[in-house]
């Protein structure tokens, strides 16, 4: 067990290192595609993905490193940390999509509220665009105009666009909006469609937050449970010597405690799921 603690400690420092200067390892590619590598590109974060897989192998080496010097099972240790970097990740990910859901929907009043004032279509997006301090919602309207700027035609640029879009209701919003512009709708026929997939978006906002404040409870009530279980344990192992000498054997490093930290890692991640299915 020391050797193979002392083995991690010795890679965990090297992708490490590899991590602070990756220019090191500058011809090495891996041979599989990170699942964390759209999450990085849709967050647009300066990391690559050869740098990001090299920083979840430290956090994987080091915690197995940890778990092998308190005797636990290191393959633990090395499940936890090479989860916690995408968990984390995933986490960002989820809040800034939240952010740019709102920010979505005030684009759209802008488009709306541009083409009402008689503004072109193609001012109007450049309007809303220009006024989005949100990287992630704006993104779309962005690759829009470059590829208008390039001689596409507006409609198409903004069907290419929404692909990239991860959110179906913002995807469908930028569909109707392209439609009636290729359906060479006039103006005002295309401020009232702009204005109905407005309404929509508002009205799925306030969908979201109010299934947000109900599930509120439910969501501090997991929370609660997920940190009383493990202290209640703790308390019981420093109480309970036959417990701690169960919990300590083979069977309870290598079968009690990854059993534990699954289910409390499930029942967090369904707990998260009931809301996000609603949206």
């Amino acid at each position: 067990m020391t050797a193979l603690g002392a083995v991690c400690v010795t890679i965990a420092v090297m992708a490490a290192f590899a991590a602070i200067r990756p220019s090191a390892f500058a011809g090495w590619r891996p041979v599989w595609r990170d699942p964390d590598e759209s999450c990085l590109r849709e967050l647009g974060a300066a990391v690559s993905p050869r740098r990001w897989l090299l920083i979840r192998s430290s956090a994987a080496l080091a915690s197995g490193a940890v778990a092998a010097a308190l005797g636990a099972h290191p393959a633990l240790g090395i499940a936890l940390g090479a989860a916690a970097p995408s968990i984390g990740l995933r986490l960002r990910l989820d809040a800034a999509r939240r952010r740019a859901r709102r920010s979505s929907t005030q684009l759209m009043r802008s488009v709306h509220a541009a083409l009402t004032s008689g503004a072109s279509v193609a001012d109007a997006v450049r309007r809303a665009h220009a006024g989005c301090d949100d990287r992630l919602a704006a993104r779309p309207l962005e690759e829009a105009m470059a590829d208008f700027s390039m001689g596409a035609a507006l409609d198409r640029a903004l069907f290419d666009a929404s692909a990239s879009v991860s959110d179906a209701r913002i995807r469908v919003a930028l569909e109707t909006l392209a439609l009636g512009i290729g359906e060479r709708l006039p103006i005002d026929r295309v401020a009232a469609l702009a204005g109905s997939v407005t309404e929509r978006l508002t009205f799925d906002e306030r969908l979201d937050d109010e299934v947000r404040a109900r599930a509120s409870g439910l969501r501090a009530q997991v929370w609660l449970v997920a940190m009383l279980i493990p202290a209640l344990a703790i308390y019981l192992l420093m109480t309970v010597p036959t417990l701690a000498s169960s919990v300590g054997s083979g069977i309870g490093r290598t079968v009690l405690l990854p059993a534990a930290a699954g289910f409390e890692i499930l029942g967090i991640a369904l707990s998260r799921r009931i809301v996000g299915s609603l949206r």
